[in-house]
């Protein structure tokens, strides 16, 4: 197993069980999932890219990281919407809203990161 791997896993482990432990404090306890995975994954990774590539690498993963979470908050809005407005069915709204969300990352990424 590789030093990356092993420090990939410790780094995400106690980020996900500090988020945890945030999610823990908050009412409803449906936040603990926002808290849960997505941040340390992102910590995880972006400590690891500093030490790997340098911070102005680093800044440039975190600036990818930013635009895709925006094109994922769109995508979310939409599919719940339409999922409680609409009556729609999980499947079909997340297949009809994975195009937005594809053309909006695109779309932010040829405005800001291209």
């Amino acid at each position: 197993m590789s030093t990356e791997l092993l420090l990939r896993f410790f780094i995400g482990g106690i980020v996900v069980s500090s988020f945890a432990l945030l999610g823990d404090l908050f009412k409803p306890k449906s936040f603990a999932g926002i808290f849960g995975a997505a941040p340390s994954v992102a910590i995880a990774t972006l400590a690891i890219t500093v030490a790997k590539h340098g911070p102005s690498y680093a800044s440039l993963e975190a600036r990818s990281m930013v635009l895709g979470a925006i094109a994922f908050f769109v995508y979310a809005s939409c599919l719940s919407w339409k999922m409680t407005r609409r009556r729609w069915s999980a499947l079909s709204a997340a297949s009809w809203f994975a195009p937005v969300w594809l053309a909006i990352a695109l779309a932010l990424w040829a405005v800001f990161l291209r």
